[in-house]
């Protein structure tokens, strides 16, 4: 088709044009004299961007899946008790990759539309005498259903129940789009990938480690080579890294965290709860709901859409996809066919979003979905316009 692919997928997310220009690089030596100053410049505003200053950052030629499993390798042992809240795809599947590791998960199962069940964490780990528990697993933002769990208050819980397991958060489609306070909260291991909120390809598994983790990877016997954490500080401590990194990417995160500081995290934020807020008014006006079942759980950086029981979402999926030219997110698992999902994160604007919910209109519109045209357009509008002051209005040219 004519025209650019309109990629509203929960990630990848649009890659700007200026990580597309620092990542068409010639190839470079990473083993040179001059490799460790480009090196060390990207590991500072990476530890802002998890706001933390007491972690440390590991960056793997991986995806946020390697990220979970460097995660895991590097601070556990076979047989550890885990607690996990189960509540979306991607919990789910962290739940099987620690099961597979050898480690006894203790799984809290939560129906999927909810966030992390901070009061059941709390019971668990206050029956948990003999601190048995060596990690609390939350995935803060679970795209199969666009729900945002409370990282702080799942900190709190454990806090409250005095329980020294370290706190493993999933921040793979949050970091970089939504608030996220490692220090604040009490993290003990972030996880993210470039694919996100970090507007990149798909290609770097990213973590940050708190002290406490790096006491824990001393005794930790679960087996790692190429995710080790220690042999990746020896190496970054001299400005190179174990292996041969991924250069173009490291470019191309360098140019993503100088655009994200250039907005200001605060702005990033607001951004995108300001969308999202857009995209929320235009399901509701199309009469449908959302996955998410609290307001306080809603996703500024996805939105499930459920469709009507004679729809099959995925037709609305393809629909769009072939008459539109407009990628929609799937349902996933128990949700196939239920929701289609919107992504709205990364390098987007009202206009490029106002576009997507024009094109889910009438991919609805020809699957059967009555929905009135323009209708979720028409409400979004209204959202956004509404949110600009008077003072914000460009005057009239005399």
């Amino acid at each position: 088709m004519a025209g650019r692919n309109f990629l509203f997928v929960p990630g990848p997310t649009n890659v700007p044009d200026r990580i597309l220009r620092a990542m068409m690089v010639a190839m470079q030596d990473h083993r040179s004299p001059a490799f460790p100053e480009f090196a060390r410049s990207i590991f500072p505003p990476l530890k802002r961007l998890f706001q933390s200053s007491r972690g440390e950052a590991f960056i793997f030629p991986a995806t946020g899946t390697g990220a979970w499993e460097a995660a895991l390798a590097n601070t556990l042992s076979p047989g550890d008790r885990v607690l996990a809240p189960r509540f979306g795809q991607f919990s789910h599947l962290w739940i099987d990759m620690m099961q597979r590791f050898g480690l006894d998960v203790e799984v809290i199962d939560v129906e999927w539309g909810a966030g992390a069940p901070e009061e059941r964490i709390a019971a668990a780990l206050a029956a948990d005498r003999d601190h048995r528990v060596k990690g609390v697993m939350v995935v803060h933002n679970e795209t199969a259903t666009g729900v945002t769990s409370d990282i702080a208050a799942v900190r709190r819980a454990m806090d409250d129940a005095r329980h020294p397991a370290l706190l493993y958060v999933d921040a793979v489609s949050s970091l970089g789009s939504i608030d996220f306070r490692f220090d604040e909260w009490g993290v003990d291991l972030a996880i993210t990938g470039s694919q996100k909120g970090l507007m990149m390809p798909a290609g770097l598994g990213i973590v940050c480690a708190s002290p406490r983790v790096l006491e824990a990877e001393r005794t930790a016997r679960l087996p790692r080579v190429f995710f080790s954490f220690a042999d990746m500080r020896r190496s970054n401590a001299e400005g190179y890294f174990p292996y041969t990194p991924a250069l173009p990417l490291l470019h191309g995160l360098r140019e993503s965290l100088s655009m994200l500081f250039e907005e200001g995290l605060p702005e990033v934020f607001a951004r995108h709860a300001r969308l999202a807020g857009g995209v929320r008014e235009a399901v509701k006006a199309w009469g449908l709901a959302s996955c998410c079942r609290a307001a306080r759980w809603q996703s500024n950086t996805v939105t499930a859409v459920v469709v009507p029981p004679h729809v099959n979402a995925q037709s609305v999926i393809e629909t769009a996809f072939r008459r539109y030219d407009l990628a929609l997110g799937a349902g996933l698992s128990r949700l196939a066919g239920k929701v289609f999902r919107i992504g709205h994160l990364g390098d987007l604007n009202e206009l490029m979003l106002l576009g997507a919910l024009g094109g889910v209109e009438m991919a609805m519109h020809d699957c059967g979905i009555e929905v009135a045209a323009g209708s979720g357009v028409a409400a979004a509008q209204a959202v956004w316009r509404g949110e600009r002051t008077a003072a914000e209005a460009v005057p009239l040219a005399a």
